[in-house]
């Protein structure tokens, strides 16, 4: 998940830069934007509480990921079709925290931009590049649980774990291939007195690529959320109507935890998407414009937020995640025993699409 930079330095310049997604911040139809890019939007003190909230958000974040990623390709009971899911989630979260430090410097001194164009681009593109990946991660792994529900034979026989490995590869390329018009859409601008920026280039502002872009993340949050709505109140009809069985009871263990996920996803990716839609025609009020730069502040801690937050909702919960997390820090005794017996007595094997949580 991108994130979309806030403008301004306390050092005493204006219009900052952020990676992911953060073209837009850097970017703006101001006919007077150069005026603007020597006012100073947000203090020192403000910029420090943003750093003080940011830190601990990557410090777990990146423990909480790498723990959900290990306890899955190290704890046999853990391969599900589910949980590869959402161990490349993590993947795609951890590289996104990873771009934290690069956030923060360039939001305290944004210029001059001092590691070069490769940098430039391809931080922005790994953002967004994890941002697409993320939602269409969600997208499928609701598609999976529908059809686990709802037609649990065709799911055995169709929800593999070799073919789920192999549409995440997929989800993976799709999300690089609508990625790759940020290599084209920033870059380092040079300015008067050869001051330099990592920033949208004027080629995307006159070819239209900008809004070509702004209208593509703007969908690929739009649709995929509709589509999720859909499904998931179908699988909640399905489940209220027929009788109550064990698989239905872990079914809606899964279905719960898919659904707080998803609703956590949008509390923290709403603010994004309205300060990049108000950024994208504040040229007409300065007052919207001040008013879209706060609002990248928020999205800025949000986007970290649900960077950080899935793997503290899986231990939440998930008794059977808490629980191999435990058993491979060896923090309990016996717990190796037990997790053997729940995973010869469940009803599905981790071959198939396991619902069980």
């Amino acid at each position: 998940m991108d994130v979309l930079e806030a403008s301004g330095a306390g050092s005493g310049a204006g219009s900052g830069s952020g990676s992911g997604s953060g073209w837009c911040g850097s970017c703006g139809n101001r006919s007077d934007w150069e005026e603007w890019e020597d006012q100073s939007l947000f203090t020192d003190t403000e910029l420090a509480v943003l750093t003080t909230l940011c830190v601990p958000l990557l410090l777990l974040g990146l423990l909480g990921n790498a723990l959900t990623i290990l306890v899955v390709w190290r704890r046999p009971q853990m391969r599900s079709t589910t949980y590869l899911y959402l161990s490349s989630m993590a993947i795609s979260d951890i590289l996104i925290l990873l771009l934290m430090p690069l956030d923060l410097y360039k939001l305290w001194r944004f210029r001059p931009w001092l590691l070069g164009d490769a940098v430039c681009k391809l931080s922005m593109f790994v953002g967004e590049c994890c941002t697409f990946s993320s939602i269409l991660h969600m997208t499928a792994l609701g598609a999976e649980r529908y059809l686990a529900v709802c037609f649990p034979l065709r799911a055995r026989l169709l929800v593999t774990r070799g073919r789920v490995r192999a549409l995440i590869a997929g989800l993976w390329g799709v999300a690089m291939l609508s990625a790759g018009p940020v290599f084209a859409l920033v870059g380092v601008e040079q300015f008067e007195g050869g001051a330099s920026e990592c920033r949208c280039t004027q080629y995307a502002l006159t070819s239209g690529l900008l809004k070509a872009m702004l209208w593509l993340s703007n969908l690929y949050f739009i649709c995929p959320l509709t589509i999720l709505s859909l499904l998931y109140g179908l699988i909640a009809r399905r489940l209220h109507l027929r009788a109550h069985t064990h698989r239905d009871k872990t079914h809606r263990q899964t279905l719960r935890m898919m659904v707080v996920i998803v609703l956590v996803f949008i509390l923290c990716w709403l603010p994004f998407h309205v300060s990049r839609t108000l950024f994208s025609v504040s040229d007409s009020s300065d007052q919207l414009y001040y008013i879209s730069q706060y609002f990248n502040l928020v999205s800025l801690v949000l986007f970290y937020v649900s960077a950080a937050v899935n793997p503290l909702l899986y231990n939440i919960m998930s008794a059977r995640y808490r629980a191999n997390v435990l058993a491979m820090l060896r923090l309990t005794v016996g717990s190796t025993d037990e997790l053997r017996h729940r995973a010869r007595t469940s009803p599905l094997t981790a071959s198939h699409s396991s619902t069980h949580f």
